[in-house]
Order: C-alpha cells, then structure tokens, then sequence
C-alpha cells in the first residue's frame, strides 16, 4: 500500500541541538520539530531560541507542557497556573510562537482520580491551551499521550463538545505498542473526530534501535515486495500504520540514521499482512 508521503518530525528528546544537526536535517527534507518544555534538563528552548532566526523559522516546531522541577527529580502536573507559565515562558525562550503546543502526557496527573474529577481537570488543562492559541502563543493545540486508556476512561465520562478539542493527538506507534494502547490512541482519535492525518505518532522502535528484537525479526516481511531496505527501516515505515499516522516524532544524534528513516517513509507496506498483524495483538492482549 503507498499513501501521501508520512512526514518525520525531528523529536530532541534525545536528539542534538546543534546548528550543524538541524542544517543537515534541512537538507533531508525534515523540517518539522518537536520538543518539550522539560527536554534536555529543561534548556530545549533555550538552545533553539540561539540558533540563527533564520534556521529556527525554516521548521515547523511543537513543544509540550505538563513536566515540571520538582523536589528530587520533575514531577507532573496539570495545574492552571503552572501550565501558563510554562507557555509563557517557552514562548519567550523560543523568541517565537509555537506551531502547535502540546498537553504533555495529562494521564500521569488523571490517574487515580475518579472520572469526574478526571473529567474538570482535563477541562481546565484544555482551557489553558486553547486560551494560549487565542493569545497568540501558538498557532493550535494538541494532548501527547504516553498511556491514552486513562484518556478514554476520562472521556467515556464526558458528552460530546464539553471537552476543548484538540486539532493533534500524538501516541505510541510501532511493532512493539500493546494492542490496546493502538485501539485507545485511534478511539480517542475518533471521540475529538480527529482523522488520521491529525495523528502523530512516537517512539517507533520502543526507545531503542539497538533492542536485539530489530535482528531477531525479519520486520520486511510487513512491506511490500521487490524492495530494499533494513529491518530498522522497515520497522520505522511499518510504525505510520501502528495505529494510522501522519507524522512520526522519532529521536536520534545521527545524521546517517536520520537519512535512513527518511529514505524509509518512500517505501510501500502489505497492508494485508499489518491487519493480520494487528488482528494477533488483539487476540493475544484478550487471551493475555
């Protein structure tokens, strides 16, 4: 199967923030960027409002809030005032408004509430981001979620049109996702009538290209045939189909890996093989 050219979105978890990188990044094409307000010790905006203006505005560039400084290591919260800001001052530290900001991983402060309480906060968090676009600190909003069954749980409470609506819900995607996370990232899709071309997704390869899983299995076997690639390509062009998505936030410090990956998104999967293959999570995550 081809469809519209899936889009890779320079995710600096982990990645370099030198000028050199994101220059080299340009010149593979890649020109969106996602960080985060607690990425790289919580100095990420702070090394890309140093780069050239220039360089900065040629990326389309999504950031996230919800992760904070806290006593012995970074604590989660979705509280209003904390949340402000941490949108502020992103903004101010970027020198720039953010393409899209995101609610940062919301299920780590919902867990353990019951679902109305769930229900007011996710409200309240909502609220704040879409006050920030109406401010003009971003162009829209997103939820980034780690863990979406939380979400779900909290939105089964609501009635349709009481939750702000997000335009971007970002999830786990890839080989290596548990079925339900996949069914629980696309259902919550559904419940804001967010398309798949409003989905990102992240962590394609489970935190690691060197996991002993990416030799142990032939990942091609879910492409097309009459066509060369690695198995770590394969994975990652496989990746935009776990669950449906139309750009992949993926981290790395390697130029050549990033030309790798690039190369991967031309590349043709067998559908038929990926539904049989979802269609086995589902029966072991039932069985299981």
């Amino acid at each position: 199967m081809c469809r519209g050219n899936p889009r890779i979105v320079l995710g600096l978890y982990r990645s370099s923030h030198a000028r050199q990188f994101f220059e080299s990044a340009l010149k593979l094409g890649v020109r969106e960027m996602d960080t985060g307000y607690n990425y790289f010790g919580y100095a990420s905006h702070r090394n890309l409002g140093r780069l050239p203006e220039y360089l900065l505005q040629e990326f389309t560039l999504s950031t996230k809030v919800g992760f904070f400084p806290g006593l012995g290591g970074t604590e989660h919260s979705l509280e209003i005032g904390r949340l402000r800001n941490a949108i502020e001052k992103s903004t101010d530290d970027l020198g720039r408004a953010s393409d899209v900001i995101f609610l940062h991983n919301p299920e780590r402060s919902l867990a353990g509430l019951s679902p109305d309480e769930g229900y007011d906060r996710l409200i309240g968090a909502s609220t704040v981001l879409v006050e920030a676009v109406k401010a003009g600190f971003c162009r829209s909003w997103g939820i980034a979620s780690w863990d979406p069954r939380t979400l779900l749980r909290v939105l089964a409470r609501a009635a349709v049109g009481t939750i702000p609506t997000p335009c971007t819900l970002m999830v786990r995607a890839g080989l290596l996702t548990e079925s339900s996370i996949l069914d629980a990232g696309e259902q919550v899709g559904a419940i804001f009538g967010l398309g798949s071309d409003s989905l990102w997704g992240m962590s394609p390869f489970g935190g690691s290209t060197t996991n002993p899983v990416w030799n142990a299995v032939n990942t091609r076997i879910f492409l097309a045939p009459n066509q060369e690639s690695n198995h770590v390509q394969a994975a990652f062009r496989v990746a935009y189909e776990l669950p449906r998505v139309s750009r992949i936030a993926v981290s790395t410090n390697r130029i050549e890996h990033l030309n790798d990956l690039v190369k991967a998104t031309a590349l043709d999967v067998d559908s038929d093989v990926i539904a049989r293959y979802r269609s086995l999570l589902r029966t072991r995550s039932v069985t299981s």
